[in-house]
């Protein structure tokens, strides 16, 4: 165990909680789950992953510090055989491959051959879609043509109905004249 020795003499505010009195006295048997970290070469992260994934994780000893921040003890014996038992447990994994693993450069040799042929795919439907946009600009030039040309005799024919109106209104109004 390293740093303090947990339980000895520590003022009650300091928090010390036996969760397993049988290792009172035996201090130097436990080591903090930090501590116990580095002892079985994983990160803190791992440590605390396996207490929360795996129900035959030790169980905690003693708990001590402040009721805000509390540190966790643990049989050192216990954590180093359930580390070999998980290393065994990836090592199986491992052994149980159907096949054998890659090398990096044939790898990375399917991968520069798969983005080649992405950037063709993409290079052929890059002036698939060109052609569609000269098309579209063009169809669209023509029916701007149109428009104009068929506001033009729209315009003509608003201005001869105007012109034949305009008469036939003289015409009208003269007669009406005439008559009173």
């Amino acid at each position: 165990m390293t740093g303090a020795q947990p339980g000895g003499g520590a003022p009650a505010s300091f928090g010390v909680v036996w969760l397993r009195p049988e290792y009172e006295g035996r201090q130097d048997e436990l080591v903090t789950l930090s501590d116990g970290a580095r002892l079985v070469g994983v990160s803190k992260s791992a440590i605390s992953n396996w207490q929360r994934r795996h129900a035959n994780f030790p169980k905690l000893v003693l708990l001590t510090g402040s009721l805000h921040k509390r540190t966790k003890w643990i049989v050192a014996a216990e954590l180093v055989d359930f580390a070999r038992a998980q290393q065994a447990r990836r090592n199986v994994r491992r052994a149980g491959r159907t096949s054998p693993p890659r090398p990096g450069a044939q790898i990375a040799a399917e991968r520069a051959t798969h983005y080649e042929e992405l950037l063709q795919i993409l290079t052929e439907r890059e002036a698939r879609q060109a052609q569609a946009l000269a098309r579209t600009r063009a169809a669209r030039k023509t029916a701007a043509g149109h428009l104009t040309r068929a506001r033009a005799r729209l315009q003509a024919e608003i201005d001869a109905v105007a012109r034949l109106a305009a008469p036939e209104a003289q015409r009208t109004t003269t007669v009406m004249e005439e008559q009173t």
